[in-house]
């Protein structure tokens, strides 16, 4: 009789970061920022992503039954590198796996907790695991190219009646060294969350990385940012939407404007009204891993912690070095200093107003102020 290779779960090997309450600020990783991770659209793609400049190389593959994870999927990881960096910076010890509730993602993330948010949700994560990226970015001395998934695995813990209590997952490493070297992430605002459109939300993490807080912008081709974005649609297409976009100047903090250098057509991205604060400084452990709360008089409790494994709803690191490496692959250019962030306000952001939009693709209508 044959038997079953039964490979363990890898959260069998890993300390569990459990995400109890509190609010975190949305962080974002540079480097899914400025390069060609996610599909814009919102039919489903199997069409790969194939994106090459200088020595980076970025290839996204999908399958079939799910297609490839969306810039609205993207949410996810947006979360996940928040929650972290809010708990790095409160000085509690982090994990790769997650455990959390899908209502404390979903509200972070401006979204409706119906039943069928929840199971949007399960879809997102699903291409999550399902997308395969091979890149050469933050390669190792004698590596070449890293190929993983957003998610390696995810499960849910359901009651008897079939509602979902909990959720957990296992992030890459790729991704997770990302979030912990904290040159590698930038704040974004919270009103990123309620852009529709697929192209103005990879627009805004475009500005947000390379405009920074630069007073004199940062200036792309519009036929290089196309090549950039990894969208399926022409280039005449895709510039008349950039044209539209500028028009309407949806991009919380940036404005948008459209300029010609011969036959060159060209955007300019200019700050504007920032509301972001800067998340590059070193963090200051507190020395309080694993403990209940901060030792420190009148700290507040951010209920982001790790626990050892344990009977609640669920069954049952050392980080090398630095990415340098910037955008020189860029067809772009600035004024005044080359960082996005060496002059950035420490001042709080201004609150953000609810708005309607239309529904987005993992959602039911977004929700307002977080």
């Amino acid at each position: 009789m044959s038997r079953r290779l039964i490979t363990p779960s890898e959260r069998s090997k890993l300390d569990p970061f459990v995400v109890a309450t509190g609010d975190a600020s949305p962080r974002d990783q540079r480097d899914l920022m400025e390069r060609p991770f996610f599909s814009l659209a919102k039919a489903k793609r199997t069409t790969p992503i194939l994106y090459e400049a200088g020595d980076v190389r970025v290839e996204v593959f999908a399958v079939p039954e799910h297609g490839m994870a969306t810039i609205w999927d993207a949410d996810v990881l947006i979360w996940a590198a928040s929650q972290i960096v809010e708990a790095e910076n409160l000085g509690f010890k982090t994990s790769r796996f997650l455990r959390f509730t899908p209502y404390q993602l979903l509200t972070a993330v401006s979204r409706q907790t119906g039943a069928r948010d929840y199971k949007l949700l399960k879809g997102a994560l699903a291409r999550l695991q399902s997308t395969v990226i091979r890149t050469t970015i933050r390669n190792g001395e004698h590596w070449r190219r890293h190929q993983f998934s957003w998610i390696n695995e995810w499960e849910e813990c359901t009651t008897r009646d079939g509602r979902v209590e909990g959720m957990e997952f296992v992030l890459p490493d790729w991704f997770y060294r990302g979030v912990i070297d904290r040159s590698l992430v930038l704040a974004i605002d919270p009103a990123y969350f309620r852009l529709t459109g697929g192209i103005e939300r990879w627009l805004y993490r475009v500005a947000r990385k390379h405009a920074g807080r630069q007073p004199k912008g940062w200036l792309f081709e519009v036929a290089h940012l196309h090549e950039k974005s990894g969208s399926l649609v022409r280039a005449s297409d895709f510039a008349l939407q950039l044209r539209r976009i500028t028009a309407r100047q949806p991009l919380p903090g940036y404005r948008l404007r459209i300029e010609r250098d011969g036959r060159r057509e060209l955007l300019r991205i200019l700050p504007a009204h920032l509301s972001t604060a800067p998340v590059d400084g070193a963090v200051e452990a507190f020395g309080t891993s694993h403990a209940n709360g901060i030792g420190i008089s009148h700290a507040a409790l951010s209920g982001l912690r790790t626990h050892e494994p344990q009977l609640t709803l669920w069954p049952e690191t050392a980080i090398p070095g630095l990415n340098l490496e910037s955008n020189l692959e860029s067809n772009s250019c600035s004024w005044g200093d080359r960082s996005a962030d060496n002059r950035l306000s420490t001042a709080a952001p201004p609150p953000i107003q609810p708005t309607r939009q239309p529904s987005l693709p993992f959602s039911h209508k977004p929700r307002g102020k977080r």
